[in-house]
């Protein structure tokens, strides 16, 4: 695996010790002003991370390429798929909400305390305990709190999105004053290093399963290059427009897994015209490949604006 690495990419000791020293840095500031506006329930408490994650990813050299458009109602119950340590900066500069994490979360040390600073919610993995999670999850949707659902229970390799738990899916059942609760399928994929599609002998750099261990794991991954991560926001739904909740899981199922696989592929690509240009969060719309096909541009040429036609002004004139 490192003669693989050191023959397709480079992991700089010296970039993995900076980008730690302002990730620390910039944690250790926030976590008592987080900490305070959680005590006295300020407005605060609900910006602050999201801001938090969005400079992490800076801080990480991530570049967050997203396609759809993020459901606005209150509450939405947000399922993705789940990959890495990283998803959760990741999901949380893009989703202003709260996790649902596996109670084992909760007694890491500092991943754990950032859970709870952000008002994760933990839950067993047990199915027998379902109910009384969704029955936790419930209040915080009826307070208006939308939260992130991996569903698939562990976090996968990043070659294939993993069968989801249906268990996990009883919230969904739950009406949030009345009204039916909004459920938008979320698909991420780490896509491309320095420009470079990442291919699946290099996914286990990024993808974090199995028996890995994490220190090692994320100091190799801080130092390398500047990773493209590609996430879909696909159509959101209600359960009413199901059957159970087992037939929302598998659509859920084969909407994430569907736009993984179309990230995998490179059926996902920027707009016409914006290939060469560097951003950290651009929203896209999702395209058709008939759209692209034959109009693709080299990354770096720009494409030439159209020109309105302009009326002239004294034609009405000449006409007289």
């Amino acid at each position: 695996m490192a003669q693989a690495l050191a023959a397709t990419a480079s992991s700089s000791q010296a970039t993995a010790f900076f980008r730690a020293f302002l990730y620390f840095t910039l944690t250790l500031i926030l976590i008592p002003v987080q900490a305070v506006a959680l005590l006295l329930r300020l407005p605060l408490s609900r910006r602050l991370p999201m801001w938090y994650h969005q400079v992490c990813c800076r801080i990480l050299g991530i570049r967050l390429e997203v396609f759809g458009r993020r459901s606005r109602a209150r509450p939405t119950l947000f399922v993705a798929n789940h990959t890495s340590y990283l998803d959760i900066a990741i999901y949380g500069a893009l989703i202003p909400g709260s996790f649902v994490a596996k109670s084992e979360v909760a007694k890491w040390p500092l991943l754990g305390l950032l859970a709870k600073l952000q008002n994760s919610v933990f839950v067993d993995r047990q199915v027998r305990t379902s109910h009384l999670q969704a029955s936790d999850i419930g209040r915080r949707l009826d307070a208006r709190d939308s939260m992130i659902l991996f569903p698939e229970g562990t976090s996968d390799d990043g070659n294939r999105v993993l069968p989801f738990r249906s268990a996990l899916f009883a919230v969904a059942e739950i009406k949030s004053r009345g009204e039916p609760l909004v459920v938008q399928p979320v698909s991420l994929t780490y896509s491309r290093l320095d420009g470079i599609p990442i291919g699946r002998h290099l996914r286990p750099f990024f993808a974090w399963y199995g028996d890995m261990e994490l220190l090692p794991h994320a100091r190799q991954l801080i130092g390398l290059g500047r990773l493209t991560v590609t996430v879909s926001f696909h159509d959101p739904v209600t359960i009413e427009e199901f059957g159970s909740r087992k037939e929302l899981a598998a659509h859920c199922y084969e909407t994430i897994a569907g736009g993984h696989a179309d990230a995998l592929a490179g059926r996902l690509q920027p707009q016409v015209g914006a290939a060469g240009r560097w951003d950290w969060i651009r929203w896209r719309r999702r395209p058709r490949l008939r759209d692209l096909r034959g109009r693709r541009r080299a990354p770096g040429i720009k494409t030439r604006p159209r020109l309105r036609r302009r009326r002239r002004l004294d034609s009405g004139r000449a006409k007289a």
